[in-house]
């Protein structure tokens, strides 16, 4: 395990490396803050990889892949702090690892206020760790892992839930391979889109990572509002491809299959979207009397936005009428497709739930008929059907003990509902005081650390944290 986590700090001290020339061409005040913090994770990363060089041909367990996954995200935030703090971009080591944690878990949430003060070169490197904790570091992980004689498959069953990777090739590596391909190719299409448009090429490139890995980061302080029309809906679209399963991304892209139509939780994701941003733009144009373009534009774009958990924003929807602030609070539990980037519960486990429920129905009218759970023509097994109930009944108790913790320890109630949904969903931009024209910088040290144990279990998945802190986990 030692020598996969060092493999993930010397990978992760090659990412810093990238930043170094907006470093020396931004000549910012500290700028030896990114060249040391590279220097002293690829240290620890080559130390372990060196330590643990008699462990090659090992193979990860089940138990290993959950470990590693549920540990890879405190290392990287643990590193990834350095240049936060070197740069004295932060107060703290806590605001820092708060910083970082929220890359690395793609929430968003941020306590930073005036971004444009903060160097560019750690701008770019808050957005680096979005795109990081997206998707790239695990899949990238496996596809490198065969080359050190360790098995990934354990690795990518833990990380990737939701992908139909057998579907894709009958090796995990070229599986891992191509979902990073695809990662890769999105990124570089969104910024080369955004730099036709109104946006310089470091700002394309900073918004491109944090929109394909649903973060929500940004260069500015107004966020997506200080941009052009063009580019929010440049933003909008990519966010849409961006919460798709990428598994299925991936077969309609290849020109055999157009599955990604075909899939129930896709077309509800589609149907989410233009229902409620209809619905929204409408009022926004007959209620607040905004133009036409401005109501659909603002309304589709935090619709998408709140759905995907990505967090960007256009305009401080907390000022429009309480209602649709309501319908935007409950996107953020929806949360996109499975095998995307996206937090939330997703979209897969709310159809189970309704066709469930439905069933549950039915079965009180005719008893003894057998009525199966069926996504996509598939039927799902009743334990299926059990673990997806459970997951979305502790999702809503630990959201409940979240807001009960932060009202306890002084925050107001629109504050504690927006942080705890913002910190589990990984949305970031919540309600409240952690609304668009706010941060997280006022919370206390310990209410930090709270919310940032609320990013981690929405990141990793409930039940993997669940299974790590078992007594049955630690046994042989």
């Amino acid at each position: 395990m030692l020598r996969i986590e060092g493999f993930l700090l010397l990978m992760e001290g090659l990412f810093m490396l990238t930043v170094l020339p907006a470093t020396y061409l931004y000549h910012g005040l500290y700028t030896f803050s990114m060249p040391f913090s590279a220097l002293i994770t690829l240290l620890t990363g080559f130390v372990l990889l060196i330590a643990t060089r008699g462990h090659k041909g090992e193979k990860t367990s089940s138990r290993d892949g959950v470990f590693i996954v549920c540990t890879s995200w405190l290392v990287l935030s643990l590193f990834g702090a350095m240049p936060y703090l070197l740069s004295k971009s932060v107060p703290n080591f806590t605001d820092g690892f708060f910083e970082a944690l929220s890359g690395f878990t793609t929430t968003g949430a941020t306590i930073l206020t005036n971004i444009e003060a903060v160097p560019k070169d750690i701008l770019l490197w808050r957005s680096m760790t979005q795109w990081i904790g997206g998707l790239a570091i695990i899949v990238f992980t496996i596809a490198i892992l065969p080359f050190l004689s360790m098995s990934g498959m354990q690795l990518f069953v833990a990380e990737m839930n939701g992908i139909n990777y057998d579907k894709l090739h009958p090796r995990i590596m070229h599986t891992a391979w191509r979902i990073w391909g695809i990662y890769l190719f999105l990124t570089i299409l969104e910024t080369l889109l955004l730099f036709w448009g109104d946006m310089n090429l470091y700002d394309a490139l900073c918004h491109s990572m944090t929109t394909v890995s649903s973060g929500g980061f940004s260069t500015r302080t107004a966020n997506m509002g200080a941009f052009s029309n063009y580019s929010q809906v440049v933003v909008s679209i990519f966010m849409v491809l961006s919460g798709c399963n990428f598994s299925l991304l991936l077969l309609s892209l290849s020109w055999k299959s157009f599955a990604i139509l075909k899939n129930q939780e896709f077309n509800a994701f589609l149907q989410f979207i233009l229902l409620f941003g209809a619905g929204i733009g409408l009022f926004l144009l007959f209620g607040c009397h905004k133009s036409i373009g401005s109501s659909f534009r603002e309304s589709f774009f935090s619709v998408i936005s709140s759905l995907t958990t990505t967090g960007f924003f256009v305009s401080d929807y907390t000022t429009w009428p309480a209602f649709v602030g309501i319908i935007l609070f409950l996107l953020m539990f929806i949360g996109s497709c499975t095998g995307s980037a996206s937090g939330g519960i997703k979209i897969f486990r709310h159809l189970i739930f309704i066709k469930n429920s439905m069933i549950e129905l039915k079965r009180i009218i005719h008893p003894n008929a057998v009525l199966p759970v069926k996504i996509n023509g598939k039927s799902i097994s009743t334990g299926g059907v059990y673990k997806n109930m459970t997951f979305i009944l502790i999702y809503f108790l630990l959201f409940l003990f979240g807001a009960i913790v932060l009202l306890t320890m002084g925050s107001d109630f629109d504050t504690a509902m927006g942080a705890s949904v913002a910190t589990l969903s990984n949305v970031g931009t919540g309600i409240g005081r952690v609304g668009p024209s706010g941060s997280y910088v006022d919370f206390s040290i310990s209410t930090k650390w709270i919310l940032m144990l609320l990013m981690l279990l929405g990141r990793v998945e409930l039940f993997s944290i669940i299974t790590l802190l078992s007594r049955g986990f630690w046994r042989n």
